[in-house]
């Protein structure tokens, strides 16, 4: 492990390939888990106010338990979550024609009509932060749902840490990124 500021970043982050496979995937991550992406209350809000904006992209299920649930919902584990579909997707997904599970938020985002790409947790995604009193952990969760962003990664050479450069620069800033930058670089190569 290293720190850089507050964060202590697991190895796995500097030495882990990764690249999504989306086409492969079909969007797991938005449907596999047993719990909705994590949440801050900031971002809550946010999704609640800009509704109006991506819910044209849910289904007429999807907003009806959005409706039923609300907007985010604490988990068993009493953290701030996005709602679950039939405890499974996220209440703020779609499938496109290609049968690949989206997040509408985004969708939103990307055809510029707003600002908030989507909660930082979804954006860093292999990578989980926790949060304790003096100190963040960055840790990359290796799921099974992933296998083929590895596959993708490896083939391509993509450091987990240069993939995930701009939701990192989003949580830290640039600077920070810059030490991971070179930390990584110069990291030796028996750890």
């Amino acid at each position: 492990m290293l720190q850089i500021g507050k964060a202590i970043v697991s190895l796995d982050v500097i030495q882990k390939e990764f690249c999504c496979d989306i086409v492969k995937c079909k969007g797991a991550c938005c449907v596999a888990g047993d719990s909705g992406a994590p949440v801050t209350p900031e971002e809550a809000q946010l999704i609640e106010s800009l509704y109006p904006v991506f819910e044209e992209y849910l289904s007429d299920h999807n907003k009806a338990e959005i409706k039923k649930q609300g907007f985010s919902v604490t988990d068993s584990d009493g953290d701030l979550v996005t709602p679950l579909v039939n405890n499974s997707e996220c209440a703020f997904t779609f499938v496109d024609e290609r049968g690949i599970t989206k997040c509408a938020i985004e969708r939103a985002y990307f055809e510029k009509k707003s600002a908030f790409r989507k909660p930082v947790s979804c954006h860093l995604f292999p990578i989980r932060i926790t949060s304790y009193k003096r100190f963040d952990a960055v840790n990359y969760q290796q799921l099974d749902i992933c296998k083929p962003g590895r596959i993708c990664g490896k083939s391509q050479g993509m450091p987990l840490w240069k993939y995930l450069e701009e939701p990192l620069v989003r949580t830290y800033g640039s600077q920070w990124y810059e030490e991971l930058t070179y930390a990584a670089k110069n990291l030796p190569q028996e750890l």
